[in-house]
């Protein structure tokens, strides 16, 4: 029998966080513990109040190190650790848990201190990359030409992160492909977040009213107000609203829009609601639809797709590779208030019958992203298999869907060139 593994999670961002690593990472966490694994995460505390507690997540008990963390108050939520601090947090974590294993999530504060500090411990690193830079943008204050400097500074210091990397992974393959050529590197592995598909409940049946729905961070990337002015355009439409479920810094502009455009009778906003009633809003919805730019693989989507939807999505990043055209959806081009009007309209005014075929299209693509499936995938790389062995099974298993869309990789172990410069790190 497999000996189990001390695993330590390095990541920025955990519940009480709602967004999609936060979602991925206590998801992996559970699954981890379920499989036997000793799993410690460490994370900004989610206050003031810092320490080491034992907590619950979906059944199973995680050993979670928040560290003291400040409030980044140009974004809604974000609580992060001083960079010139985060080193000596995790020099302690380490010598406390002695991980076997460490995977973070991101190479920024905490995912890059771990790398830093374990490297040279010779623990066994994995890294999987959620981080879109535009997720950002909105939040830096930052002039868009002095953004553009600081995303070549970062690539440049993450690049010294991946380099220490034994595999790293991002969930789909068109996001590999994005790590791949913007952060200098080649054999990024494409594995799915996952999500558990009997957690949600299709209806195939007549609902009333009919809805569009949209679930996640009302933030500028999500690009909400297109589907806003989109369904201001289907006023000639009977018995339909639009649906936001989320939270997020552009939530009372958007309320705002709402009036502005007239549409505020048949617009609501939910807010953070429960898993439970998330998955009741699914099962009523009509047709999810997504206008994001900056999506590597859009858990809320594959959720919908999980609950039976038709998909209308923008043709960005990883949508498509979720949403085929004509198949389980339709694409539209980012930004396009008309395109996606007219996608919309289309989906609606097709018979009830023939709109459920795109739905049941979608939850048969679905299953191939299956959870235990990626608990699977990353437990291999956990214990040392080969990356390009587990990179295969996950193409074929998860990325065969694409093959009009990229190349699958194939060939040697994944190699991450090293930076130019061998200036030492600071703290």
């Amino acid at each position: 029998m497999t000996k189990p593994l001390r695993l330590l999670i390095a990541a920025d961002t955990f519940p009480p966080n709602v967004n999609g690593a936060a979602t991925f990472t206590v998801n992996l966490a559970s699954g981890m513990a379920a499989r036997g694994h000793d799993v410690h995460v460490v994370a900004p505390a989610a206050s003031r109040r810092h320490g080491t507690w034992t907590e619950e997540y979906d059944g199973q008990q995680i050993t979670v190190h928040r560290l003291p963390s400040d409030r980044y108050y140009p974004h809604d939520w974000l609580r992060y650790v001083k960079p010139w601090r985060a080193r000596h947090h995790m020099r302690r974590v380490l010598d406390e848990v002695q991980p076997d294993v460490i995977h973070y999530q991101s190479a920024v504060v905490l995912g890059r201190a771990a790398v830093r500090e374990g490297a040279g411990r010779g623990i066994r690193i994995i890294g999987t990359n959620h981080l879109m830079l535009e997720n950002m943008g909105d939040h830096t204050l930052l002039p868009n030409f002095l953004q553009n400097i600081a995303a070549k500074i970062w690539w440049h210091d993450a690049h010294k992160t991946f380099a220490e990397t034994e595999a790293l992974t991002t969930p789909t393959r068109r996001a590999a492909n994005f790590l791949e050529e913007n952060g200098q590197l080649e054999g990024v592995l494409a594995i799915s977040c996952g999500l558990r598909t009997t957690d949600y409940t299709p209806r195939f049946e007549p609902k009333t009213p009919r809805s569009i729905l949209f679930v996640g961070r009302v933030t500028g990337e999500k690009q909400i107000d297109v589907l806003m002015r989109a369904f201001q355009q289907l006023n000639n439409v009977p018995d339909l609203r639009l649906e936001i479920v989320g939270g997020g810094d552009q939530k009372e502009n958007l309320q705002k829009l709402s009036r502005e455009l007239g549409i505020d009778d048949r617009v609501l906003f939910h807010g953070y609601v429960t898993d439970q009633e998330l998955r009741k809003i699914y099962s009523d919805a009509t047709i999810f639809a997504i206008a994001s730019i900056a999506e590597l693989q859009s858990i809320a989507t594959m959720e919908a797709m999980a609950s039976g939807l038709p998909v209308v999505a923008a043709n960005a990043m990883a949508l498509p590779h979720l949403v085929h055209e004509g198949e389980n959806g339709f694409l539209f081009e980012p930004g396009d208030v008309g395109g996606c009007a007219t996608a919309l309209r289309t989906m609606l005014e097709m018979p009830r019958e023939e709109r459920e075929q795109f739905g049941r299209r979608g939850l048969e693509m679905v299953q191939v992203h299956d959870i235990d499936r990626t608990m699977e995938l990353f437990e291999r790389l956990y214990y040392g298999e080969d990356p390009v062995s587990v990179g295969k099974d996950s193409w074929n298993e998860q990325d065969h869907s694409l093959d009009d869309v990229v190349e699958p990789v194939t060939g040697a172990l994944p190699i991450i060139r090293k930076p130019e410069s061998n200036a030492q790190d600071g703290e």
